[in-house]
């Protein structure tokens, strides 16, 4: 009889130290599902906070990381960097995972020093290879100059179905030879709210203008062929009529390229301005393809913007083409 019970005990005590070790195990690896991380604000999942998770990636890991963000307003000055690689990052739903924070450029920091524009970003992408699905990108900083909510330098980084929120500067395509690929997207913003020297393509996104101003801004290096392209997207607002451009030149190389867009009232009927740098109007490559909606204009743009033929369209204008081999979809 004690022989019984001695051994009820033992196995009694194996089982806890069982269950007791899975759950540790699945503390980081959830079994269960098909995500390695899970971010919940309640404590349900891994970590509550969304730095927690990608930090805990390892670095230079050589296969996808996935991290669930659950529902959630997450005020977080995010950070991932150039080590976390391959990171994908997914929300519960687009409308209710928030990612924010409220920097601006005119902000001090800890030294009493303006923090400046890149300073101001909500979520700082350096990793390569990273994904974002379902996920708003904000800074709520409000109308108070230059603020940041997504900034993005590592290459080959992938938006689906993604939201990115405020008013200049909105979205920083930061990367000096980074691919980035935005598809079915909403972006907002005022001034210059599409910047940078990325190549980036938005293909069916929406491009929502507030107020007035200039949708892209970018900073296109000479050597790069593409800068900015939109596929079949949607550019308008609720501006005034006729009080955005299309986009101006941060630098002399600035290109962008509006292909099958839907184009808004708001757009003015020259469509681009030279941004009173003259000489950027030798070298700037600004065009369109088949641009419809109230905004569309081919007669009354610039003379120094372009209408490309269907011919230019097929052979320069894939994705494969555009991202030099990389097919992001």
């Amino acid at each position: 009889m004690k022989r019984i019970l001695l051994n009820c005990l033992i196995a009694l005590l194996l089982n806890s130290f069982l269950v007791n070790a899975s759950s540790l195990d699945n503390r980081y690896s959830n079994l269960d599902t098909k995500y390695d991380f899970v971010v919940a604000q309640d404590g349900s999942g891994n970590f509550k906070t969304v730095q927690e998770a990608l930090n805990a990636v390892p670095d230079f890991r050589k296969v996808t990381t996935t991290i669930f963000i659950k529902n959630g307003t997450y005020k977080e000055k995010l950070n991932l960097s150039a080590s976390k690689q391959m990171v994908t990052i997914i929300g519960e739903s687009v409308e209710k995972t928030i990612l924010t924070y409220d920097d601006w450029a005119q902000k001090k920091n800890i030294f009493g020093e303006e923090k400046g524009t890149s300073g101001s970003a909500s979520f700082y992408v350096y990793g390569p290879q990273f994904t974002a699905e379902n996920i708003t990108f904000q800074n709520s900083a409000g109308p108070v100059g230059q603020a940041v909510a997504l900034f993005v330098a590592g290459d080959k980084a992938r938006f689906i179905n993604c939201r990115m929120l405020g008013f200049q500067d909105t979205l920083y395509t930061y990367g000096y030879a980074s691919r980035q690929y935005y598809y079915k997207c909403y972006v907002e913003g005022t001034v210059d709210f599409i910047f940078g020297s990325s190549t980036v393509v938005f293909e069916e996104c929406e491009i929502f203008g507030k107020s007035a101003g200039y949708y892209t801004a970018p900073s296109t290096p000479d050597s790069t062929k593409y800068g900015y392209v939109f596929i079949n997207s949607k550019i308008h607002g609720d501006a005034p009529e006729n009080s955005f451009y299309l986009g101006r030149p941060w630098r002399p190389y600035a290109k962008t390229v509006f292909i099958g867009c839907d184009l808004g009232k708001q757009i003015k009927p020259e469509g681009w301005h030279n941004w009173n740098k003259p000489d950027a109007e030798r070298t700037t490559f600004y065009a369109e393809y088949k641009s419809k909606g109230a905004g569309a204009n081919d007669k009354a743009r610039v003379k120094w913007s372009y209408q490309l033929t269907e011919k230019e369209v097929k052979e320069n204008y894939t994705l494969e083409k555009i991202f030099n081999g990389w097919k992001p979809n």
